[in-house]
């Protein structure tokens, strides 16, 4: 268990649209990869200092699905995100400082503090938000795909979800209901090998989650999740698919998350020969090599690529760490939904 074949795709115009990727958007992609593992490695250090409260569940190992999916979407398209979101803000262009301050549960942070690791959305980039739920944002992207459709402007929602995911009602319910109504969805599943400790394949009852596409009318594909230009041209063919109104599609992408599923996880069910593995098809160097061979990129420019992302990072921390303030607890009922219930003497308001 652990390693994977390459996963070659079937269609020939594929490389065509990796080669339409222009040196400056591949740069870019590069960087945004290095920003996330940078954040996370950060994370995982302020969460060993206790610096960081509660659980924190980082994304290093799988920048090539975040950035490349992303890429692969219009100013005019959304996403959700899951428990392990950091990567999918970041690869929309999130400001690190509000997410680093987010984290701190600072009032600068994109939910003033209140979101925290595991539900931070960002709607000005058109991140409809992540969920400490296992599989609660699937019906949430298929429910924004309906709005799409209704709205009739042309919009696409791009699903982030894991394999545990694929096992969850709220999967298999929100599949049905996009296939049959023809949404402009695609359901990313970031197939890492483990749910939690469990893997996969001890998990599930089929060998693939794109397999499960077949079921509700949808196309399903397998790609590389550690090779960020096949991933977003899989993705981008669905995106545009699903843009010409002929409904969902899922994308399975095979990656692998290098640290354990949260911080007390000691990664004692995987072994240091699928580590080693793992690690060496790391997204960052894998792209990094390819940059390389096509002169796009060289070593003098990736050290100087690497110092500037370091200095954000740096930035980040202090503007969240030492700049900001704590929310006001007089804000405690700001910005939370009021409801009523039934009393003795009727409806009451909730304060």
């Amino acid at each position: 268990m652990g390693k994977v074949k390459e996963v070659k795709r079937k269609r020939a115009q594929a490389p065509a649209k990796d080669a339409g990727v222009s040196a400056e958007v591949k740069l870019g992609m590069l960087r945004r990869m290095m920003e996330i593992r940078a954040f996370e490695d950060k994370v995982f250090e302020l969460l060993g200092r206790n610096i960081l409260q509660g659980a924190s569940h980082v994304y290093a190992g799988q920048e090539a699905v975040a950035v490349g999916a992303c890429s692969a979407i219009s100013d005019k398209d959304f996403i959700t995100s899951t428990h392990r979101g950091h990567g999918h803000c970041l690869a929309l262009g999130a400001d690190l400082k509000l997410m680093m301050a987010e984290l701190c549960g600072k009032a600068t942070g994109y939910c003033k503090g209140r979101g925290g690791s595991m539900h931070i959305a960002d709607v000005s980039k058109r991140n409809l938000g992540a969920t400490g739920i296992v599989g609660g944002n699937i019906p949430v992207g298929t429910g924004a795909a309906l709005a799409c459709k209704m709205q009739g402007k042309g919009s696409v929602v791009l699903c982030f979800f894991g394999d545990g995911a694929s096992n969850e009602g709220t999967f298999h319910e929100s599949l049905n209901m996009a296939g049959k109504w023809r949404l402009p969805v695609v359901y990313v599943c970031e197939n890492n090998l483990y749910g939690m400790s469990v893997a996969f394949s001890r998990a599930c009852a089929v060998d693939d989650v794109c397999g499960r596409a077949r079921g509700y009318n949808m196309p399903g594909t397998k790609v590389d999740g550690q090779k960020v230009l096949e991933v977003r041209a899989a993705v981008l063919e669905m995106v545009e698919r699903a843009r010409r109104g002929e409904g969902p599609a899922l994308v399975e992408c095979m990656t692998y998350r290098y640290r354990g599923h949260s911080r007390s996880d000691p990664r004692i069910y995987r072994t240091k020969e699928e580590e080693a593995y793992w690690h060496g098809r790391d997204p960052i160097k894998l792209f990094k090599a390819d940059l390389l061979a096509e002169g796009v990129l060289t070593e003098k420019a990736f050290e100087a690529l690497q110092g500037e992302v370091d200095q954000s990072l740096a930035a980040a921390e202090k503007f969240a760490i030492e700049d900001s303030p704590y929310p006001n607890p007089s804000e405690l009922h700001d910005d939370v939904y009021v409801g009523w219930v039934e009393g003795p003497k009727g409806l009451v308001r909730l304060k």
